[in-house]
């Protein structure tokens, strides 16, 4: 291989802005409260068995909290819960004062609206640099009908929020 370039952390974010993503909220229940934050790597990883990835990183407030209990959900997010994005992407505020949600598996918040919610137990954490790489073991799995899927799923790309055009 050739020698690694020192390559600068605007340089790489730049350019990993071309590649867009979907917005999830991660979240548990931590001591009896709900917490929460704003994921833009959810994939699938595993069919047999059905694991999903993560990353949170290393400065989330939420992320610790949420680790200790050993599970969590992800709700994927439809292009009108953009507002979510804002509320879950913040620190130390009460992200569930005003949302509307219902406890699933061992009582982690499932995201009221949301396109899909993806139920987890933790199976695996390494480190990445200045994140760390979750894997869950899905448990439950479930969606919206399809006669309510709003127009399409929340984006991000170049640093704002997208939309997919109609085909």
């Amino acid at each position: 291989m050739g020698q690694a370039m020192d390559i600068q952390p605007r340089v790489l974010r730049t350019a990993m802005g071309h590649f867009a993503t979907g917005v999830a909220i991660v979240t548990g229940m931590a001591s009896a409260e709900p917490v929460g934050m704003t994921v833009q790597s959810l994939v699938s990883v595993s069919l047999e068995p059905p694991l999903v990835l993560f990353c949170p990183g290393k400065s989330s407030t939420s992320w610790p909290r949420i680790a200790d209990t050993g599970g969590f959900a992800v709700s994927v997010l439809g292009q009108e819960q953009r507002k979510l994005c804002s509320v879950f992407g913040r620190q130390g505020a009460d992200k569930f004062a005003e949302i509307d949600w219902k406890p699933g598996l061992h009582g982690c918040p499932l995201l009221e609206g949301a396109l899909v919610h993806i139920e987890c137990e933790t199976y695996a954490t390494h480190d990445a640099g200045d994140h760390h790489v979750v894997l869950g073991r899905v448990l439950r799995v479930g969606h919206r009908p399809t006669e309510e899927i709003p127009p399409g799923p929340l984006l991000f790309y170049r640093g704002a929020y997208a939309a997919l055009a109609p085909s």
